[in-house]
């Protein structure tokens, strides 16, 4: 992805800029939000957090009036009508999807989200989302939970861009259609390696 002036400068600003200037609010204990003290930026949260309520309660009809009649997903102009058809395919395939804010960030129209995203496969994907890699698979019945990270950027309180980072490959383990990989960690600095 290339960023731009805009959002190297935000990213800049979110990770140096002053406490003063910045609101640190623990939502939840684990959950943070990072938000410049402008009327702005604390509205553009709002909206992002708004619309995730919508989608998590199924009314995919209010999360999307939240986009811009033409908005981009990813760089591509895809329209608010075009979000509406892949949130439709994803809660056909997952009945029970849920995005669960844990980190926000947000400075001048742009919002930046962490989030847990669980759900069971009950459904066949009909469209390439999630990576395309569920398109025609028969439901396994089986649960999951990965990390997203969602960047929303806004414009006259609408979304006019996203972008998101998914792990649509821990997603397919979880669900059994690829094979997991056994999770390594790294040797405890603190013991001495062995000798042989």
């Amino acid at each position: 992805m290339k960023i731009n002036r805009r959002q190297a400068l935000a990213l800049v600003a979110l990770a140096s800029v002053a406490p003063a200037a910045v609101r640190a609010d623990p939502v939840d204990e684990g959950k943070s939000e990072e938000i410049e003290r402008t009327d702005r930026a604390a509205g553009n949260a709002e909206i992002i957090r708004r619309q995730n309520e919508a989608a998590n309660r199924g009314d995919l009809a209010a999360a999307v009036l939240f986009l811009a009649e033409d908005t981009r997903n990813h760089g591509m102009p895809v329209g608010r009508q075009g979000v509406l058809r892949v949130l439709t395919d994803i809660h056909n395939t997952f009945p029970d999807w849920h995005m669960e804010i844990e980190s926000l960030a947000a400075i001048g129209d742009d919002v930046i989200v962490r989030s847990i995203v669980t759900g069971t496969h009950l459904g066949v994907g009909k469209i390439p989302v999630n990576g395309g890699l569920l398109v025609g698979v028969p439901p396994t019945g089986k649960r999951f939970k990965v990390q997203h990270i969602h960047w929303s950027t806004l414009k006259n309180g609408l979304v006019i861009e996203h972008r998101a980072t998914r792990d649509d490959i821990g997603m397919m383990q979880q669900l059994g259609l690829l094979p997991a990989v056994k999770r390594y960690d790294l040797p405890d600095v603190d013991k001495p390696a062995s000798s042989g």
